[in-house]
């Protein structure tokens, strides 16, 4: 029973086959249900009518008068269309155009059908007997079979009827089969290609209203997020074998150095103080990278809650205020009120903190840094840091937030190149982007984050 409900082709046209003849019976029976009624009652009442007529004959002339009005009724019809016989008290014959009275019909009034012979023709008829004062007997009776020919017709007609609906539902699945087979097929055949490392190969859109492009384009989108991954993947490996061998170098040929010389003690703990920045350095990477992990695969948001967006930022920017006056920086904070979004409010915190960090490395001395948290006509809220420092040039706006990507102005900056990065996968968790333009001097970065959490992470 299971596999019947599940879709096939064969299950297609099984179900297409079933429901038509299903359709073409109700419709059928009913139709022919009232067709015999009809017929029946038709043929009773003509019977039954017949049969006064002739009595009221036989009370106003007598038997005699009957007889004679019999034969000359009889004597015109053609002998199977209408059927008379009138008898005497012992079955007698005295008119008609039956020899003798018909086996398998009572001498009691009434409706009565049997099989009669009638000129050498087999026939079933249907009699109305009724009784005449004086004894005497009448039978009238008709052929029930004068309509078989119209009750042929219906049959032929039905199961020519059933009989094409199959045609058309083996047809159909057929047809189904053959192109859900050849879809199937280049599915397969894309599938393979990818296997054998073709990474580039997309399935084919029909165009127009094809009931399979939906399926195509998404899984071309799958595609493209994968491949997109495993680029990702291949250039994080490199960027991390790359950002921490040298750390690790300096560490090793620091701790050589030491195991060499044996220099003093104080030297020894100025060494080691060096070796734990450093060490501090790549386990940052590692947590960099954990969280950015844990970001991507969307753990996080089954944490979500209300998240006052504005009191983060206010947050945010009051922790930073000691280390922009250390630096000779003007930070403020601008808001309209509170502003609520789903949202995990530890990453959300990270992501700010990490772009007044950034502007507080690119801030010029006596320079200025302005957070301002608004809402967006659409609905979505937006936490927007601007600094009057030098600046993303435009063709690197795309890359910089990039894993481990550092532009030119950053070369001589702390840090590994993962802050933007980690803020970008948070936007995105988030339902929303992180958006770079240019203030003027300076860099605007907007953290744009949606009233409503997105049910699936966008594709990069």
């Amino acid at each position: 029973m299971i596999r019947l409900l599940r879709f096939s082709a064969r299950n297609f046209a099984i179900g297409y086959v079933a429901l038509s003849i299903g359709v073409l019976a109700l419709f059928a029976a009913p139709l022919w249900v009232a067709w015999r009624e009809r017929i029946e009652g038709a043929r009773n009442e003509f019977l039954k009518e017949d049969a006064q007529r002739l009595s009221e004959v036989f009370g106003r002339e007598g038997a005699a008068g009957l007889a004679a009005m019999i034969d000359a009724q009889v004597g015109r019809r053609r002998g199977g269309e209408k059927l008379l016989f009138l008898a005497d008290s012992s079955l007698s014959r005295l008119a008609g155009n039956l020899p003798v009275w018909p086996e398998g019909i009572p001498e009691t009034p009434g409706l009565h059908a049997a099989w009669i012979t009638v000129e050498g023709e087999l026939m079933r008829v249907g009699m109305m007997g009724t009784s005449l004062p004086g004894g005497y007997h009448l039978l009238v009776g008709r052929d029930v079979t004068r309509f078989k020919i119209l009750e042929s017709l219906f049959w032929y007609g039905l199961i020519g009827a059933s009989g094409t609906i199959l045609l058309l539902g083996v047809l159909s699945g057929w047809m189904v089969r053959r192109s859900l087979l050849a879809e199937v097929r280049e599915i397969s055949r894309t599938a393979s290609a990818i296997v054998a490392g073709d990474l580039s190969r997309r399935l084919p859109i029909q165009g127009g209203a094809h009931e399979l492009d939906t399926l195509a384009q998404t899984i071309n989108r799958l595609l493209e997020q994968i491949e997109q991954l495993l680029h990702g993947v291949r250039n994080v490996s490199n960027a991390i074998a790359h950002d921490l061998r040298t750390p690790l170098a300096e560490l090793r040929s620091r701790l050589e150095e030491l195991s060499v010389t044996r220099p003093a003690p104080p030297e020894v703990f100025a060494e080691i103080d060096t070796a734990v920045a450093d060490v501090d350095r790549v386990i940052g990477i590692f947590n960099a990278l954990l969280r950015l992990a844990e970001i991507d695969t969307g753990v996080r948001r089954s944490g979500f809650v209300q998240v006052d967006v504005a009191k983060v930022a206010a947050e945010a920017s009051e922790f930073y205020q000691p280390v922009a006056e250390i630096n000779g920086v003007k930070l403020s904070f601008q808001s309209a009120g509170a502003q609520s979004v789903p949202g995990d409010p530890l990453l959300l915190a990270q992501a700010i903190g990490n772009l007044i960090d950034n502007a507080l490395k690119f801030a010029p001395l006596n320079g200025a840094i302005t957070v301002a948290a608004a809402r967006r006509p659409g609905g979505a809220v937006e936490i927007a840091v601007s600094d009057n420092g030098p600046g993303i040039p435009d063709g690197e706006k795309a890359r910089v937030s990039q894993r481990f990507y550092r532009g030119d102005a950053s070369r001589g900056t702390p840090g590994v190149g993962l802050g933007l990065s980690l803020v970008e996968g948070v936007a995105r968790l988030h339902g929303g982007a992180l958006e770079l333009a240019d203030n003027g001097p300076g860099l605007r970065a907007t953290l744009v984050v949606c009233s409503t959490a997105a049910t699936e992470t966008p594709a990069r």
